[in-house]
């Protein structure tokens, strides 16, 4: 895969979370576009897979590939744990002409590193050799993880598995990756926080990021992406002091009190950016169930988040306003925006 900054693109619903916004998905890739990002995923984990129906699926994969065509390259996400269906998924997307698959490590049926290597990568990379197979590595979500050495296997028998999106946030894992998939492998972040680190660490030379954050500030990640790719350190971590705020929006943690005595609540991704997007007019609509809403402690985070880049770094977000034709400043101090997007009690 080509090197730099592809976002991992959120499904927006309509207001009562039933159907695709379509439209609002094509504004949304548009924005992407327009910020110069390298590429699209679209159906990632952050675009709620889980909760798609494949004819939903296949109509957001279908809407992104058309959006991204002469503009920035496009992924699909079409894995599975059921590997019948990620090939069925996969062979619609090839027939799209997207640039990419990505797929997830199988969740929940848990099966060995030897397993997803021989029963999952590998047939769906010997059944379309000319595309790019992107494994994505998050044992935290998937409970399940391809080690680096099957990764090597996989490339040494199919070329096209030439990339993996590695979220286990352990260096040395990361460092191992490199050491047996070798020099010409493409190692992607699939953490926005750890990006940094994953490419000035020589011992794994990362090549980008699959982002969420950049949902946000597509312009702000590409550059900073761009400037480390092109060895400028400086450049990179003046664009990371400002945008990093949002980095912490993909696990919102915060305490909770029951009758029963406190409880930590996390809102995980894409909770808390798709609020963020909601509240600042993009397209976005609500989540759907079993993810639903943030508390309001879990809100005011949100809203501290912004509000902080907002006040240091207006540059950051205000191609949202310019985008959507939105006030930032508007949406972040007027109550009435916050209006349904916090549980009125835990």
């Amino acid at each position: 895969m080509r090197p730099g900054c592809y976002t991992a693109l959120v499904t927006p619903f309509t207001n009562d979370g039933t159907h695709i916004d379509t439209e609002g998905l094509e504004k949304l890739a548009a924005f992407q576009i327009a910020g110069g990002i390298t590429g699209i995923l679209a159906v990632g984990t952050t675009g709620e897979s889980p909760t798609l129906a494949w004819n939903e699926h296949n109509t957001v994969i279908d809407i992104v590939a058309r959006a991204s065509k002469g503009h920035c390259l496009c992924i699909a996400g079409t894995g599975s744990n059921n590997t019948q269906e990620a090939l069925n998924a996969t062979e619609h997307a090839a027939q799209q002409k997207v640039d990419a698959v990505l797929l997830v490590d199988p969740y929940y049926n848990g099966p060995s590193s030897l397993e997803i290597r021989r029963e999952y990568v590998a047939p769906i990379a010997a059944r379309f050799p000319g595309l790019t197979i992107i494994p994505y590595v998050i044992p935290g979500r998937t409970g399940a993880q391809l080690l680096p050495e099957d990764l090597a296997l996989l490339y040494q028998a199919h070329p096209n598995v030439s990339t993996v999106k590695e979220a286990t946030a352990d260096l040395n894992n990361m460092r191992r990756t490199r050491a047996c998939c070798g020099p010409k492998y493409t190692i992607l972040s699939g953490d926005d926080g750890m990006t940094f680190d994953m490419m000035t660490d020589p011992a794994i030379a990362a090549a980008g990021v699959i982002s969420v954050a950049s949902n946000l500030a597509p312009h702000a990640l590409t550059r900073m992406v761009e400037k480390l790719a092109a060895g400028d350190r400086p450049g990179a971590e003046k664009i990371l002091k400002a945008v990093a705020p949002l980095f912490d929006l993909v696990t919102v943690k915060t305490k909770e009190r029951t009758p029963h005595g406190d409880v930590v609540c996390r809102a995980r991704n894409p909770l808390a950016v798709k609020t963020l997007m909601r509240l600042l007019g993009m397209p976005a609509g609500p989540l759907r169930p079993p993810m639903g809403k943030m508390t309001r402690a879990g809100l005011e985070v949100v809203l501290a988040t912004a509000r902080k880049v907002w006040t240091q770094n207006p540059e950051i977000l205000q191609p949202i306003g310019d985008f959507f034709g939105v006030d930032i400043a508007e949406r972040l101090d007027n109550p009435k925006y916050q209006e349904g997007l916090c549980y009125g009690s835990y």
